[in-house]
């Protein structure tokens, strides 16, 4: 094989395919970390294998969800803060599978940057590995993407891709009736919805990343990154347990959009705001600015991450065991005859 002279390599074009490989040899430890059963093949192949059999499942269900982390990634970028928005990107994912009643099993990322910084994306995938390791989810593959010209210098972007299985006939929602008592599992702060408005309420408030943070102790942009929770592991005891007949994800759209997707169409929720206390990330972004109670509960979690919708005589001892799993548990109130959202108390 003969090369040119003064020949042009993939390098010249910005492409740095040692620095990709370098990448993967720094993040198979931390990929390693989170095999679980049913986990058939490692790092670098062109696909992963996994084996529901191994995993136990005799008649599965599979279930698949993929989401980003949007542009809370931008306060990551900006303060070099990248260590947890791998967790946000698992979060996103199998919390939505396990609203499906599922196990999640398997996760792949995706990783796009203009240039390659070996020591920035490793950290972003251990992130994502520790997210994994805490929802017992395997991290089996994924794709980093080196893209000069398609990406401003330092940026990036994140994709996470995750497949769950259940039994057959074990699919959420289920059963849900009228009576059925909503319990609300507080959130971690913002997670990963809503980051548009939030970027703006800073520049309102004239405040910069590394101003001390209003609410909270420590800088204001890293209280802003901190990850969503990972609500897998109680809620899957939870269901295991019986008595749940439906989970909602507390995401974009906050409680008014998400609770009725797993409601039936004749049934609605009434929701006791004075049932939680508001956490202080909410209640500064209100006064900033002056948000009305209606477009935050529209956009923004509001302190509840996920509701579970349960029957009325497991409430109690459902209660007792997502806190004994170390959720914080506020009876929010009950599903109700006719559809929509209906609050009593105040928020702010």
């Amino acid at each position: 094989m003969t090369t040119g002279k003064n020949g042009l390599t993939y390098a010249d074009a910005g492409v740095d395919i040692d620095a990709g490989n370098a990448l993967v040899d720094r993040i198979k430890p931390a990929a390693k970390r989170t095999n679980r059963s049913g986990v058939m093949s490692g790092l670098g192949g062109f696909g992963a294998l996994f084996d529901l059999k191994d995993a136990g499942y005799n008649d599965p269900i599979l279930v698949g969800a993929t989401d980003g982390v949007g542009t809370k990634l931008r306060i990551a970028i900006d303060t070099g803060v990248v260590d947890g928005v791998g967790i946000d990107l698992v979060a996103m994912c199998v919390n939505d599978l396990v609203c499906q009643g599922a196990e999640p099993l398997f996760f792949l990322d995706y990783f796009a940057t203009g240039k390659l910084e070996t020591e920035t994306a490793a950290r972003i995938i251990e992130g994502i590995a520790e997210g994994c390791v805490r929802s017992n989810c395997a991290l089996i593959g994924g794709e980093t993407a080196e893209m000069p010209g398609m990406y401003p210098k330092g940026d990036f972007d994140l994709a996470g891709f995750s497949v769950g299985a259940m039994e057959r006939g074990a699919t959420l929602p289920a059963d849900v009736v009228e009576g059925d008592v909503l319990l609300g599992l507080a959130s971690d702060g913002v997670h990963s919805n809503g980051y548009s408005l939030v970027r703006r309420l800073v520049e309102i408030s004239g405040l910069g990343w590394d101003d001390d943070c209003p609410f909270a102790e420590g800088k204001l942009g890293e209280a802003l990154l901190t990850p969503t929770r990972l609500y897998v592991t109680s809620c899957l005891a939870a269901v295991r347990a019986g008595g749940v007949h439906a989970l909602a994800h507390i995401t974009g759209g906050g409680l008014t959009e998400n609770l009725p997707r797993v409601l039936p169409d004749d049934l609605g929720a009434d929701i006791d705001l004075d049932a939680w206390q508001l956490p202080g990330v909410f209640q500064w972004m209100a006064q900033t600015g002056n948000i009305a109670e209606t477009e935050m509960l529209k956009t923004f979690n509001c302190g509840i991450g996920m509701i579970l919708s349960v029957s009325a005589d497991h409430a109690d001892a459902l209660t007792e065991l997502l806190t004994a799993e170390g959720e914080t548990v506020s009876r929010l109130g009950t599903v109700t005859a006719g559809a929509g959202m209906r609050y009593t108390g105040k928020l702010l």
